[in-house]
């Protein structure tokens, strides 16, 4: 709603998150540029979270947020004209009006919401081997499967695929050495055990087609307010790895796909990650500076990054520079560390000659906080104590019977409710082992020149078609030709008319011998 003479409202240019002594405005040209919510259990951070998403709904902007407790899908329900509420909305002289906001709900296992699966490709070693906690040398021979599937031109789309081709690199691990490094059997068991691991934690679910189009997080409804998407996460983070990863998949994703926009007017999609401490968790140096880095230019992007955790503390110096938009609730300094967290949190804010910002933080009621957000010229404002805002929307869970009625009318609901098996690796290093034993049986046509052939076809790649070939499968079928019309245009030549055109049975098995029996015996 815009300012109005009944009370302070959502304007074109700005969020109204609460009110203090002043006003508390989150402005939306400068939304990009990031935030971080923190504060200790129970202290209102998700209601701060709904009431930033309801703003960003509002003014047009899409808006992707994980629900850890379910609480946060109220918000596609009218909020309840609560006492509580009117007071708190009547202190900041606002006119609660209840709202609802158009949702579509997500869930990787396809339980509460439209399943989320990308492809193993899209994934890629460096996000799989953080999802299975492998170490550099494991890491590596992942690093391996991929760069050959490739090479291959073998599609990797589901669990199924990447396990293909981990046996296929364990089967030729004596020819792949001598180009890759060393690829043993034992570091290929032990990936295979993990993706067991993955599997059991519902990997198998994630990984698959149709793969989620992001676009589709980046709609607005017919009165052109965004919609708001909710990844149902509460059975998600039992597996808090898979979890953290999805997420900073899709960060990867959305860096990479979108465009460069600069600073727009307000973002392009705003992206709330819940329980952010996950994601730098015991996490190596080469996913933190891939995390740092994307963090730093997805701003560019118009995409708008908020980071919602316990302590400020759990967020890595280099990523926590880059939050320009803070609000702090109430953290308790019990322990060493939870001293620490409330100094660390008192140092990020620009100080208020009138607060004893460290003190205040202790003191925090439920509902309060102190933001600081980012200034006209980019620069974060003095930090303010201020009551937020009560949300317009339902604060709390909907029932199983409003989601319901909810996916019936989804704008995506048919498109990626059933899974496709598309062939890819799998099924063709399948149809590739069926060849090749058919071959062994003698079933192929042509003769000892035919098996021949496909022997040579099998071993060298002659017969994938020359667009899909490798470098080293090109040189290999010139080489391969050159060696066999010499070989073959010698022995018909001396035996002529003698053999009768064909190759007998001691001739063939010389042929094998000398032109193929080195290749033959490895």
């Amino acid at each position: 709603m815009a300012e109005t003479a009944t009370g302070i409202g959502d304007t074109d240019h700005s969020i109204f998150i609460g009110k203090g002594e002043q006003p508390a405005w989150l402005t939306l040209g400068l939304a990009n540029r990031h935030g971080l919510v923190t504060g200790a259990t129970g202290t209102g951070k998700t209601v701060s979270l709904q009431v930033m998403a309801e703003g960003f709904s509002r003014a047009g902007v899409p808006v992707f947020a994980a629900d850890i407790k379910g609480d946060l899908s109220g918000i596609s329900e009218p909020g309840e004209a609560k006492d509580f509420i009117l007071k708190r909305a009547k202190d900041m002289g606002l006119a609660f009006q209840p709202d609802q906001f158009s949702t579509i709900f997500w869930d990787v296992f396809g339980e509460q919401g439209h399943p989320v699966r990308a492809t193993v490709s899209e994934m890629g070693p460096l996000l799989l081997s953080r999802m299975m906690d492998l170490n550099d040398v494991q890491e590596g021979v992942l690093n391996i499967a991929f760069r050959v599937a490739d090479e291959q031109g073998l599609l990797l789309l589901d669990m199924k695929d990447l396990r293909a081709i981990l046996a296929f690199i364990a089967e030729h691990a004596a020819d792949l050495t001598t180009q890759y490094g060393n690829v043993s059997k034992q570091t290929v068991g032990t990936i295979q055990r993990q993706l067991l691991v993955l599997e059991n934690q519902g990997g198998d679910r994630f990984f698959g087609e149709p793969a989620l189009s992001l676009t589709d997080f980046m709609r607005t409804d017919r009165d052109g307010r965004g919609m708001i998407n909710i990844l149902v996460a509460d059975k998600l983070m039992q597996s808090p790895k898979l979890y953290a990863t999805f997420l900073l998949w899709m960060l990867s994703e959305l860096f990479e796909q979108l465009p460069e926009v600069g600073d727009p007017p307000k973002p392009k999609l705003v992206f709330f990650f819940d329980e952010a401490h996950l994601l730098f968790n015991d996490a190596p140096k080469a996913l933190m500076d891939k995390i740092e880095q994307v963090v730093r230019l997805i701003r560019s992007k118009g995409v708008g990054v908020y980071f919602v955790t316990q302590n400020p503390i759990d967020v890595p110096d280099k990523v926590l520079g880059q939050l320009g938009n803070r609000v702090q609730h109430a953290l308790r300094a019990f322990t060493p560390r939870d001293q620490k967290a409330v100094a660390a949190a008192a140092q990020t804010f620009r100080p208020n000659p009138k607060l004893n910002t460290a003190q205040v933080i202790t003191e925090l009621g439920k509902g309060e906080a102190l933001v600081s957000f980012l200034e006209g010229n980019g620069t974060p404002a003095v930090v303010e104590r201020v009551m937020v805002r009560p949300p317009s929307a339902r604060i709390g869970p909907i029932t199983a019977e409003e989601r319901k009625t909810i996916m019936d009318g989804s704008p995506v609901k048919g498109k990626y409710d059933t899974a496709i098996d598309s062939e890819s690796a799998y099924e063709v290093l399948q149809k590739r082992v069926e060849g090749t034993a058919a071959t062994a049986d003698g079933s192929a046509g042509g003769g000892i020149l035919g098996q021949i052939g496909s022997i040579v076809g099998t071993v060298f790649g002659t017969n994938t078609p020359r667009g899909k070939m490798s470098t080293g499968q090109v040189i290999a079928r010139s080489v391969t030709r050159s060696v066999t019309n010499k070989v073959v245009g010698g022995i018909a030549a001396d035996l002529g008319k003698s053999v009768g055109g064909s190759l007998g049975g001691s001739v063939g098995r010389a042929l094998v011998r000398g032109a193929l029996g080195g290749l033959l015996r490895r």
